[in-house]
């Protein structure tokens, strides 16, 4: 069956905002002497609701409360700021205007929440041409690694899961994306190159390794 849809994570996947993040924590937890555990860090990418919580691990290490709020506004200026440097990741233009030029559906597929993904877009430049943007809004009962999401884009977009390709950098999104039933790319960043991707369909180190024209002729034949 010919493929009609391309459907994209956002975090890590269309803008590197993965690695700002991380190091935003990183950030705030060594200057208080400690180090941030990057494999209970990996259990928070791609979803929401997980049973890591960073500041209350750090307040854990170092043996007393923190001015959470004080903190937190503070980590997050200096995420911003290193986010604000990330453009679309390789490969990203060239499979957004394929699908502009054979009319393929094209979907925002994210657990983070609207207003982030809005933000981003507009300052990319991207935000016109997405024919459904559906996130999770902090409702931990439709974050990935559930298919949830992925099953109300394929009605918004009035395609079937074997009529779209997923593309994904963690495996909370793989494992949300392949729960559908839809073929799944999976393109990890600096974050989650070391991660379980195997249940991907395809693994790729950057979507400008793997042309959209050589993806879509697997379905053509």
């Amino acid at each position: 069956m010919a493929i009609r849809a391309f459907l994209f994570d956002f975090d890590g996947l269309i803008v590197d905002t993965e690695l700002p993040s991380r190091a935003g924590w990183e950030w705030l937890y060594r200057r208080h002497g400690q180090e941030l555990p990057r494999d209970r860090w990996a259990t928070l990418v791609g979803t929401i609701g997980a049973d890591f919580d960073p500041m209350g691990h750090l307040e854990e290490l170092v043996g007393a409360p923190l001015a959470r709020d004080a903190l937190n506004e503070e980590r997050y200026a200096h995420e911003l700021s290193l986010i604000e440097a990330e453009e679309l990741r390789p490969g990203i233009a060239e499979y957004l205007a394929e699908a502009r030029r054979r009319s393929l559906k094209r979907a925002i597929v994210s657990s983070s929440s609207r207003r982030w993904i809005d933000g981003h877009l507009a300052r990319l430049e991207e935000e016109v041409g997405w024919d459904a943007i559906v996130t999770a809004d902090h409702d931990p009962s439709r974050a990935k690694p559930r298919p949830d999401l992925y099953l109300e884009a394929l009605e918004l977009l009035g395609v079937g899961a074997s009529e779209a390709i997923a593309f994904e950098d963690s495996p909370n999104g793989v494992r949300a994306a392949r729960a559908a039933a839809i073929f799944c790319v999976a393109v990890p960043n600096e974050v989650t190159r070391d991660l379980d991707l195997e249940e991907a369909d395809v693994l790729v180190a950057s979507l400008a390794e793997l042309p959209p024209a050589t993806l879509l002729a697997r379905f053509e034949r």
